[in-house]
């Protein structure tokens, strides 16, 4: 895997997860609030574990490489 998910931080917020997904703010908080996604929510705050994070992509495009 050739991808750089070790350089994103531990915990990521909206604004990371945007940037890290190359999506909008509002894509990255409509998959924070999507079942499925591996949220951490600490009192108002949606967070996502890196490692969760890669997991997700991993297991929704097959083990296939992110483009980007």
């Amino acid at each position: 895997m050739n991808n750089n998910y070790e350089n994103l931080p531990a915990v990521l917020n909206a604004n990371q997860l945007a940037t890290a997904l190359g999506i909008s703010r509002a894509g990255a908080y409509q998959l924070l609030n999507t079942e499925s996604f591996p949220t951490l929510r600490i009192g108002k705050r949606l967070l996502v574990p890196r490692d969760k994070l890669v997991e997700w992509i991993e297991q929704n495009t097959g083990g296939g490489h992110v483009g980007g």
